[in-house]
């Protein structure tokens, strides 16, 4: 019986060749070379696109005030929140994507104001910034650094 199963082992090829392997491999690391850019950048749009939500929302607090509200308007910020306040009354107040933060904000009147609001999460593997920051002026949303 033994006999018998050792011959059938021995008629029939086992494992692969060393070219399968390698066509294999090959194929392989085209698609990691393909797949793993794209999966790199969905972490700096995400945070981007953060970064525009919470301007957004902010310069829509701004815009809703200054229907009625004449005064200028000071931001404050904590870790995960943000304040407006006008002639030490509070107007507005919200909450921040974790890592978002305030870079600048001048608010002076309802033609004239400008926040902007930029990932806490500014540096890649190589150590440089990748995420832009995003600005609310009187006339929208628009990427720039400075009011």
């Amino acid at each position: 019986m033994l006999a018998r199963i050792r011959k059938s082992l021995d008629e029939k090829d086992q494992g692969f060749t060393l070219i399968e392997l390698l066509v294999v491999m090959i194929i392989i690391g085209i698609l990691a070379a393909i797949a793993i850019p794209v999966f790199l950048s969905q972490r700096t749009k995400a945070r981007e696109a953060s970064a525009k939500s919470d301007v957004s929302s902010i310069g829509k607090e701004l815009a809703s005030y200054y229907v009625d509200g004449a005064s200028a308007v000071t931001l404050a910020q904590t870790t995960t929140a943000w304040t407006a306040t006008a002639a030490s009354a509070e107007v507005a107040k919200g909450k921040l994507s974790t890592g978002n933060k305030i870079t600048a904000s001048s608010i002076t009147n309802s033609t004239n104001y400008c926040v902007i609001v930029q990932s806490g999460f500014a540096a890649d593997l190589s150590g440089t910034s990748t995420d832009k920051p995003w600005a609310y002026t009187q006339d929208g949303l628009v990427q720039k650094s400075a009011c």
